[in-house]
């Protein structure tokens, strides 16, 4: 695997990202050149003209990772824990009148346990964080009886079928 294709598996990777401006403060400090940094890590001169800039004023510790972009989760643990034990307990013990939890529905419950709002996108992502999966209910009905269906498909049915070809 050619090194240009590494880093562009790896170019979102936040924790790749730190470790590789961190090997950069690494070679700074041992006083190599931008141009070999830039050229030893495979990334843009200008990157490593900026890194140096930061550490050469902050230090080693600014070009550390300043964690997951955007406004930290209205979820804390011990209140994702409750969405998950009320998710468990299913749709109808929050007062639904089916078994089908919708991203509406889960909002809703999520604002009723937890007492956080949430978009529908934003509820998606968490029931992906906690490895749940978008499923279609079954069309079948549980009640259905395959032995009566084969009956009527065998009997039934060719009598119909022959008096509509008449």
């Amino acid at each position: 695997m050619n090194h240009a294709h590494t880093l562009s598996l790896s170019h979102r990777d936040r924790t790749a990202m730190e470790r590789r401006r961190l090997k950069a403060a690494k070679l700074f400090a041992k006083g190599r050149r931008q141009a070999d940094v830039a050229r030893t890590l495979g990334v843009s001169r200008e990157a490593v003209r900026q890194w140096h800039d930061i550490w050469k004023k902050k230090g080693k510790i600014a070009l550390q990772s300043a964690g997951k972009p955007g406004p930290k989760s209205q979820l804390t643990p011990e209140k994702l824990r409750l969405v998950k034990k009320a998710l468990l307990r299913g749709p109808t013990a929050h007062g639904f009148a089916t078994q089908l939890w919708t991203l509406e529905r889960i909002a809703a419950m999520i604002r009723k346990v937890a007492d956080v709002s949430h978009g529908t996108t934003r509820v998606w992502q968490v029931l992906q964080s906690l490895n749940w999966s978008c499923q279609r209910p079954e069309t079948r009905a549980h009640e259905r009886n395959e032995a009566a269906i084969r009956r009527w498909q065998n009997t039934a049915w060719p009598r119909i079928k022959k008096k509509q070809c008449e």
